[in-house]
């Protein structure tokens, strides 16, 4: 499938809410919990998803449409998140994710985007050329990344209490265990 702007917002005005609804108010052994020594929390991936609304994915949509190739990303700061979980309770970074989002999603519908833009070029520093409509697409194919994660973190804390069924639960075979970013 190729990019369809709109069902991509669709998606992506979604993974606030979904969040809040899976982690809000959750007692703290759910929202720091992890599959292991320095593995992610659902915690640091509302950090993480919060830190990319504010520096990656529409401050590089205006670097693709702005300057093109001539232009290269700045890396982003996999760590920066780690701070932020410091300095914020989850539900200040639900908030915070919420409101970014919004905000994200708007200025992008705001852009108008025809099918020219999508297909404006910038350099990403490790991939190399990328176009609009990859990062459009990979922005909707991180977010379901990461909420997969949060639900794997989740079910990962039952992955011994659950005996022989763990054979019939999916979502405890798969073997994408996450290292910190």
């Amino acid at each position: 499938m190729n990019l369809d702007l709109p069902n991509s917002i669709a998606l992506l005005s979604r993974t606030p809410s979904t969040l809040n609804a899976l982690l809000r108010d959750l007692p703290e052994a759910w929202s720091t919990c992890g599959e292991g020594d320095s593995t992610w929390t659902p915690t640091g991936v509302v950090a993480h998803l919060l830190h990319g609304e504010r520096t990656d994915w529409m401050i590089r949509a205006r670097i693709i449409l702005d300057s093109g190739e001539t232009t290269t990303f700045q890396p982003v700061d996999r760590s920066a998140h780690l701070q932020m979980m410091k300095e914020k309770s989850l539900p200040q970074l639900l908030d915070e994710f919420a409101s970014a989002r919004s905000s994200n999603l708007d200025h992008l519908r705001g852009l108008h985007l025809q099918p020219a833009d999508l297909a404006m070029r910038a350099r990403h520093p490790v991939l190399g050329i990328v176009t609009l409509s990859q990062l459009l697409a990979a922005w909707t194919a991180h977010d379901m990344t990461h909420l997969h994660q949060v639900s794997r973190i989740l079910a990962h804390q039952y992955r011994e209490a659950v005996g022989p069924w763990i054979k019939f639960l999916g979502v405890l075979q798969c073997n994408g265990h996450s290292a910190p970013a």
